[in-house]
C-alpha cells in the first residue's frame, strides 16, 4: 500500500502578489475570489489538492499589509495565525515589484517568529514580465535575506512552474491518513462560497473604498426537488449612499452583478440556479462581532 502524505500548506504574501490565483490553479477550480482590487480575500479559504498519494490542503490568508482599521487587523493577524499553524509556508512575491519594503517585513517576521525547520518556499510569481537575468537577480536577494527551502519561478495565472511547485509540496508533507474524502476542495460551507462568489462580482463592478465596506451572506439555501437551488443572500453596506451605488440607476447594477453571480455559481454546483439579491444598510457592520465569525475572523483580533 502507497503511504499517503497529508498536510496544510499557507500561502503569504502581499496583497495582490497571486495567492488566490494559485490557490485555484492548484486546485483546478475556483474556490477563492480573483479580483485585480487588492485585499479581497478576509476567511482563511482552504482548497485542497490532490497530488499522487499526498492531500495538499491550502490555507489562503489575506494579504498581509499595515493594518489601518480592525477588519484590516483581523485580516492580518489571521494571515501570521495561517502561516504559523501550517506544516509549510509559501510566500509568493511578485517579480516586476521585487523585494518591496512590504516583502522585506514579511521576510523578516518569517526570520524572527516562524519555528525553525519549518520548510519555507519562494515562490517569484508574474514570471513573465520580467527578464531572466532579472528573476535571477531577485532570486539570490531574496535567498541572502532568508534561507528559503527552495525557490520557484512561477506564473499563477498561465500555470508555468505549479505542477513542479505542487510535486515539492507532494513531497515535504508530513506522512499520515487524508483529512477530506479525495473528490473535495474546499471545506468551506457552499453558502459562503457562494457569498464570496457574489462579493468578488461587487468588487470588481465597483470602485474605490466601497467594495471594503461591504460583505455578502447567503441567508437562505434550499435544494428543490426538481434539480435546482435557490439562494437568498444580503449585501450589507455601510451607508445609505452606498446602497444607491450599488443598485445603480433603476437598480440595473444589482441585477448585473446578480446576473454574473448567479452564473458563476451554478457553474460551480453544476446545477441551475435562481439567486435573489438584496441590499441592506447596516451601519456599524464593521464593528459586528458576528460578521467577523461570518468571514472566519476572530473579533478579538481587531483590537488596537
Amino acid at each position: 500500500m502507497v503511504d499517503t502524505r497529508a498536510g496544510f500548506v499557507a500561502l503569504i504574501g502581499e496583497p495582490n502578489a497571486g495567492k488566490s490565483t494559485l490557490l485555484n490553479r492548484m486546485v483546478g477550480a475556483k474556490v477563492s475570489i480573483v479580483t485585480h482590487k487588492v485585499q479581497t480575500t478576509r476567511a482563511r479559504i482552504r482548497g485542497i489538492a490532490m497530488a499522487g498519494a499526498a492531500q495538499i490542503v491550502f490555507v489562503d490568508t489575506p494579504g498581509i499589509f499595515r493594518p489601518r482599521r480592525r477588519l484590516d487587523r483581523s485580516m492580518v493577524k489571521a494571515a501570521w495565525g495561517g502561516a504559523s499553524d501550517a506544516d509549510v509556508i509559501v510566500l509568493l512575491i511578485e517579480a516586476h515589484r521585487g523585494l518591496t519594503e512590504g516583502a522585506q517585513a514579511i521576510i523578516d517576521r518569517l526570520r524572527d517568529e516562524m519555528p525553525k525547520g519549518k520548510p519555507v518556499a519562494l515562490a517569484i510569481n508574474k514570471i513573465d514580465r520580467v527578464k531572466a537575468e532579472t528573476l535571477l537577480a531577485l532570486a539570490e536577494e531574496a535567498n541572502k535575506a532568508f534561507p528559503f527551502a527552495k525557490t520557484f519561478m512561477i506564473s499563477a495565472e498561465r500555470g508555468h512552474g505549479v505542477e513542479a511547485l505542487r510535486d515539492w509540496l507532494a513531497e515535504v508533507l508530513p506522512e499520515g491518513p487524508w483529512f477530506y474524502p479525495e473528490d473535495q476542495i474546499a471545506d468551506l460551507p457552499m453558502r459562503m462560497i457562494a457569498a464570496e462568489m457574489t462579493r468578488e462580482k461587487l468588487t470588481l463592478r465597483l470602485h474605490e473604498e466601497l467594495p471594503y465596506q461591504l460583505t455578502v451572506e447567503t441567508e437562505k439555501w434550499e435544494d428543490k426537488p426538481d434539480g435546482t437551488t435557490r439562494i437568498d443572500q444580503v449585501v450589507y453596506v455601510a451607508r445609505d449612499g452606498h446602497k444607491g451605488i450599488v443598485l445603480g440607476n433603476r437598480g440595473e447594477t444589482i441585477k448585473a452583478i446578480g446576473q454574473a453571480a448567479r452564473a458563476e455559481i451554478a457553474e460551480f454546483l453544476g446545477r441551475t440556479v435562481h439567486l435573489f439579491l438584496q441590499v441592506k444598510v447596516r451601519p456599524n457592520w464593521l464593528e459586528e462581532a458576528e460578521r467577523y465569525s461570518e468571514m472566519g475572523l476572530d473579533f478579538k483580533d481587531g483590537d488596537a
